[in-house]
């Protein structure tokens, strides 16, 4: 849809061990994001090498791949203006401890490591991180008319 971008989450093992699921699936939907993609899925150690290569060697590369591999996750797509932007605002910082509360970090977690979420950092990144986590076939697109309650369509974008 002109105007929309789309971005991959994936929620981590913590979020699903402490059933935060549907709370932080409700804030992108009262959001207005669209959700196109949706699936639980148990991450290879291999996979979750590749997908965080650009922090191997650093001193949390090792307890990151632990964690990420030690529970299924839940990776969505989700589609809206600024995507990518939005999402990580609503996320917060990376570290819970030092994100703000009204944030899904700040109201959720306290540690430095175990951070509940993962959102793509870039409308580049995003695109190579759903082709990563979803096939062709496993997005959708969004109504039209579900969209037109969550903005102004009387113009060439999203207002």
């Amino acid at each position: 849809m002109n105007g929309m971008e789309r971005t991959l989450v994936f929620l981590k093992p913590d979020c699903i061990r402490r059933a935060l699921v549907g709370d932080i699936l409700g804030r992108f939907e009262k959001r207005g994001f669209s959700i196109v993609g949706l699936k639980m899925v148990e991450l290879s150690e291999k996979f979750v090498r590749e997908h965080y290569a650009a922090h191997e060697g650093k001193h949390f590369y090792e307890p990151l791949v632990a964690y990420t591999t030690s529970s299924p996750v839940i990776a969505m797509v989700l589609e809206g203006k600024n995507a990518v932007r939005v999402v990580r605002e609503m996320m917060g910082e990376t570290f819970g401890s030092e994100s703000s509360p009204g944030t899904i970090r700040g109201d959720y977690a306290l540690s430095d490591r175990y951070n509940l979420i993962h959102g793509s950092d870039s409308p580049e990144a995003a695109s190579e991180e759903i082709g990563r986590f979803f096939n062709d076939e496993e997005l959708f697109e969004v109504q039209p008319e579900t969209v037109s309650w969550i903005y102004d369509m009387t113009g060439e974008e999203p207002v």
